[in-house]
């Protein structure tokens, strides 16, 4: 079945709107039972405004759309040598809520991992809400809780996530 899977490089601004609709229609059910309606909608602005996107692929961040029987389905934002540290940060991994639990986000994981190893990095790291359902996928995968993080993301919201890492 994975064999239907492939990651979609997305090399200019002009895809990005891919990006925008399928976080447009991931994003409130992943988050409306975590967080209010209010910072759901400041942080899609913040994140996934053209302009926003536009910032992130200009600064380094490698954008992939999920393909699944050549449809798209999700996608992932992923920053080598985020900080200037031997990690791939991963920013995004949203795959359609109908499409999980069938070995997508594993897939996807495991095609970071391929590259942060031809980056020569020795770990993959994220930040995930201490309330997401994530949490326990990104842990089945061997990724291990750091420390906590509570970032003042403006307009009197924040975010309480989780950093988490894997070694590669």
């Amino acid at each position: 079945m994975m064999k239907k899977f492939k990651l979609h490089s997305i090399v200019d601004e002009s895809q990005l709107n891919s990006i925008k609709e399928l976080a447009e229609e991931i994003w409130p059910s992943t988050y409306s039972p975590i967080l209010s309606n209010g910072q759901i909608s400041y942080m899609m602005d913040l994140m996934y405004s053209e302009r926003a996107l536009q910032e992130q692929l200009e600064n380094g961040v490698l954008f992939y759309l999920v393909l699944f029987n050549d449809k798209e389905v999700g996608y992932t934002a992923v920053e080598p040598n985020y900080k200037d540290g031997d990690q791939l940060y991963i920013h995004k991994l949203y795959i359609l809520p109908q499409l999980q639990g069938i070995g997508l986000g594993k897939s996807v994981i495991e095609s970071i991992a391929e590259i942060a190893k031809k980056k020569k990095l020795s770990c993959i790291s994220l930040n995930v809400n201490r309330y997401n359902k994530a949490l326990y996928f990104y842990e089945k995968l061997g990724f291990k809780i750091e420390k906590e993080e509570d970032i003042d993301i403006g307009n009197n919201y924040y975010m309480n996530d989780y950093v988490m890492q894997k070694k590669v």
